[in-house]
């Protein structure tokens, strides 16, 4: 990714913000009505894993160039 790209996501961002008074309640609700808006059209929410998943332990694996 660019910085332009990334810089034209943080403006379009701090434009939403700024839309809605920088008040995260406005925010929050807004983005639920949206969410609403859009699963009433059919698309499709995937919603949150409830629990992130286990991190590797790299140390135990064995690779390609390990020594026996």
């Amino acid at each position: 990714m660019s910085d332009s790209i990334i810089q034209e996501v943080r403006d379009i961002r701090e434009q939403y913000a700024a839309s809605m008074g920088y008040d995260l309640d406005r925010i929050y609700i807004d983005l639920k009505a949206r969410q609403e808006k859009h699963a009433a059209e059919g698309w499709v929410i995937v919603p949150p894993p409830s629990s992130p998943p286990p991190e590797p332990n790299l140390a135990l694996q064995r690779t390609r160039f390990a020594r026996r």
